[in-house]
């Protein structure tokens, strides 16, 4: 790893008592880790996402974006979805933070991941994503899109974590149940 560059790891995002991992995370490392709600609402998912998570078309999703900060500089553009029925009475669907975070929320409700997929792909940023990362022409993306089903199999979340080409390493080292 360079200097400048990031190594994480997706596995302590998906414990039921997180709390906030990215500020842990980050503060391991001498960093500040922080995020700002971008917004919250009922949303007509596009075509992948409604694929992930089995929404017919034309139905609704709750979505929740948010900028992740380090150091109070942008690195990811996070957003998450759940199908209405699941969300749309929760505090995942209202705009403000969720006491002990989305996963512990999700967890109480009875929904623990039984399977995780993730997808990694890159391309040009568009120019919302250029603006919130501070890109500079040329620079790339990369995409990383989680979809987590329950043990039964049922789709439940999907997460489209956007950041700059040059974030460094994933690493991945999941268990489940």
């Amino acid at each position: 790893m360079t200097e400048g560059q990031w190594s994480g790891s997706s596995t302590p995002y998906l414990g039921a008592d997180q709390g906030d991992v990215w500020g842990k995370e980050a503060a391991a490392k001498g960093k500040l880790g922080t995020q700002r709600l971008l917004g919250v609402g009922r949303q007509i998912p596009n075509g992948d996402i409604a694929r992930h998570l089995q929404v017919q078309a034309g139905g609704e999703v709750v979505e929740r974006q948010r900028l992740i900060l380090l150091d109070e500089e942008p690195v990811e553009i996070a957003t998450s979805y759940w199908p209405v029925i699941l969300a749309g009475d929760t505090p995942l669907a209202r705009p403000a933070k969720i006491r002990g975070g989305a996963v512990s929320l999700l967890a109480s409700l009875g929904y623990t991941p039984g399977s995780i997929d993730e997808e990694i792909a890159t391309r040009p940023p568009t120019g919302s994503e250029a603006e919130a990362l501070g890109l500079t022409a040329g620079e790339w993306v990369l995409i990383l899109t989680r979809i987590i089903r329950a043990a039964t199999g049922e789709p439940y979340e999907v997460s489209v974590m956007v950041s700059p080409g040059r974030i460094g390493r994933l690493h991945y080292s999941m268990k489940v149940g």
